[in-house]
């Protein structure tokens, strides 16, 4: 009975987590929609954004503890966070510039489209081992035709 409680609630982290990440995500693109047509250039309110995201995380790194030293950064760590850094604004930016060219509803639904294009080019560049993992290539490919 305890392990079905406890199995309860950390199903009920991920959903609410799930649930808080697509809010935010509808919320962002209505935001940008109401402010760009207000007049707010999209780099002004992107990088709004960040600032905001950095000042909410940054107490979570104030407060967490530590136990162990982390390895020392070389160039290659950093420059691989920096072109991910990179990427992932550019994702940010075009987004948000077609939001601003369409509504948010279809920004958003597009968003949930994201996994299954993720599946599907990790077929194509062969990093989903299909002679393993038969069984579950089939379960994920009907949840993912099924979204």
């Amino acid at each position: 009975m305890a392990g079905a409680v406890s199995l309860w609630r950390r199903e009920a982290v991920f959903l609410t987590a799930m649930l808080a990440s697509e809010t935010g995500i509808v919320g962002m693109n209505t935001l940008f929609k109401a402010a760009t047509s207000k007049g707010l250039n999209s780099y002004a309110f992107l990088g709004y954004s960040y600032l905001l995201g950095s000042l909410l995380l940054l107490p979570s790194h104030i407060f967490s503890n530590r136990s162990r030293s982390l390895p020392p950064l070389s160039f290659s760590i950093l420059s691989k966070m920096g072109l991910l850094g990179l990427l992932g604004s550019m994702y940010v930016i075009t987004g948000y510039i077609g939001v601003k060219y369409s509504n948010p509803t279809l920004a958003s639904a597009i968003s949930n489209i994201t996994p299954a294009l993720t599946f599907i080019l990790a077929i194509i560049f062969r990093f989903f081992f299909l002679f393993s993992l038969i069984m579950e290539f089939f379960c994920q490919l009907i949840m993912e035709f099924c979204s």
